[in-house]
């Protein structure tokens, strides 16, 4: 009986989410279309139109949007908002592939041990390290956080890249071979952690400078600016042209919806020389795909240098758990040439197995599972303080860089992410962030002083999944306020608009945040 009740609930969800969007495209919009429309080839030149139209960003603030608390269209979790929301998967996934999301899960928490053990399956740690399990870093799918009182760095690391030394190297980069260089010692990432045995490469230290700021109406507001070193390195000095840039870990929902956003859509808002003189000049960043070689759209990763999900996925089993996958087979995970200690440590590989110590199917597995973690349904968006916020974020030009909403490919992998209406609030361009937020380091074709506009859906439950209100790439910003008011280059302006607002007008925005 539950086997045909869930079966039913699939068939149910799949329908309602094709006669809701149907509503929405042919009873509310109008068949005209938008002059600047990309042309998106999965789309007929109706459904264009109409897209462009539920797409178009509001004028009307007295009253919620159609379907905006859906926030992931029809793959929207509808679980409480509690410790858990952000480990649900897609409403509209089917009964066979909550099998697969579930067995991705497991491979998720799996904590991986060092070679050679008993348990062939799970060896191959290492064996430099940053964390033992994918969900290590992200727990409960939800955001990492700087070691902090009692917390520890697990979910927080530092990126390892030097400059081109050469024009040879210079043409490498702008060509896409290789995202950055890493340090020729340490790699490109310092690893905290090690297999028996082995030393730790050392450790990240970070001290706070305070600076305070005052806003309309006399609130005043410390920022807490970070200055990153290392410590207890142990295999001589870095690279004297090495940069370190922090990392914390991101939250995982969503991330298949924004795979199936049209590229289209993505470029359709770069400006990269800032054609309409309004400040902002959002670029799109390439990315070339680890398994075809393909150069294609980069979405994924603080700089955007990840295209998919899956490259995302290899990319971490590698850097982070020292795990080699059929995309990225690095055996010995970050370790150097130079770091023989390492490279001379047996692998986790079984030959039975495959010929990685992930082999497939343990990277589709879990590609899967992130590709369906469902963003929550959004609270109280018809509250008059939540409207008004959301009309302060819009009048301030937030929208600029966090664009509301799209629809997603008609032809997406998965029917469960295709022509669904969601609301990420990200462009997915890679903008100048001023000097406040640079870390001076290059990755692929972001800058020093640029990054990826992340999303915000699923923001207003940080404190409720991760346990603490941790914000931006490093995890300075202590509260939501400090996140915005750290805003600099291309954003200077919507900051600025948000410091001189009253201050129940900035607390209005702050609850419209809350919400999403």
């Amino acid at each position: 009986m539950n086997k045909f009740f869930r079966l039913a609930r699939g068939h149910i969800s799949a329908c309602t989410a094709i006669v809701s969007f149907a509503v929405v495209l042919g009873f509310v919009l109008s068949p005209s279309r938008a002059d600047n429309q990309p042309n998106r080839p999965d789309l007929t030149e109706k459904d264009r139109a109409r897209v462009a139209k539920v797409t178009a960003p509001t004028t009307n603030f007295e009253a919620a949007e159609a379907f905006e608390a859906m926030a992931a269209g029809a793959a929207t979790s509808r679980h409480s908002p509690n410790a858990d929301a952000f480990s649900q998967f897609s409403e509209n996934i089917t009964f066979a592939e909550e099998q697969d999301f579930k067995l991705g899960n497991a491979l998720f928490r799996k904590l991986w041990v060092s070679s050679p053990s008993s348990t062939q399956a799970s060896d191959g740690l290492g064996p430099l390290f940053n964390a033992r399990a994918c969900q290590s870093c992200h727990l409960k799918d939800g955001r990492g956080h700087p070691p902090e009182a009692d917390r520890d760095a697990t979910s927080m690391f530092l990126r390892l890249a030097r400059p081109a030394a050469t024009p040879e190297e210079q043409a490498r980069l702008d060509a896409l071979d290789i995202v950055s260089f890493p340090d020729p010692v340490y790699g490109a990432q310092l690893q905290d952690q090690a297999v028996p045995g082995l030393a730790a490469e050392g450790r990240m230290v970070i001290s706070y400078e305070e600076n305070t700021v005052t806003l309309a109406g006399g609130q005043t507001v410390s920022l807490r600016k970070p200055h990153y070193s290392v410590a207890d390195l142990a295999y001589g000095p870095l690279d004297p042209h090495t940069t370190l840039s922090p990392r914390i870990a991101n939250p995982m929902t969503g991330l298949g919806l924004i795979e199936a956003i049209a590229p289209e859509d993505i470029r359709s808002h770069a400006d990269p020389d800032d054609s309409d003189t309004d400040g902002i000049s959002g670029r799109a960043a390439r990315a070339r795909d680890h398994r075809t070689g393909e150069v294609v759209l980069g979405r994924f990763g603080l700089k955007a240098q990840n295209g998919s999900v899956r490259d995302q996925s290899a990319s971490a089993f590698a850097g982070d758990i020292g795990i080699s996958t059929p995309d990225t087979a690095k055996h010995w995970g970050d370790c150097t040439a130079l770091q023989t200690a390492c490279t001379s440590l047996p692998t986790g590989v079984q030959p039975r197995l495959g010929d990685t110590e992930a082999p497939d199917p343990v990277l589709a597995l879990v590609t899967f599972y992130a590709e369906n973690l469902a963003p929550p349904i959004r609270r109280d968006v018809s509250s008059p303080d939540v409207l008004r916020g959301k009309q302060l974020f819009y009048q301030s030009g937030c929208i600029a860089c966090h664009t509301p909403k799209y629809v997603t490919r008609r032809d997406a992998g998965n029917k469960a992410q295709a022509f669904q209406l969601i609301w990420p609030y990200s462009d997915f361009l890679l903008h100048d962030m001023g000097d406040g937020l640079a870390d001076g380091q290059p990755v692929g074709d972001a800058s020093g002083q640029e990054w990826r506009t992340p999303p915000l859906w699923g923001i207003g439950l940080t404190q409720t999944v991760s346990g603490h209100t941790f914000f931006l790439h490093d995890g300075r910003a202590r509260n939501l306020t400090e996140a915005i008011l750290w805003h600099g280059g291309e954003a200077q302006n919507a900051r600025d608009a948000f410091a001189a607002q009253a201050p129940d007008d900035r607390k209005a925005l702050i609850t419209f945040l809350e919400s999403l």
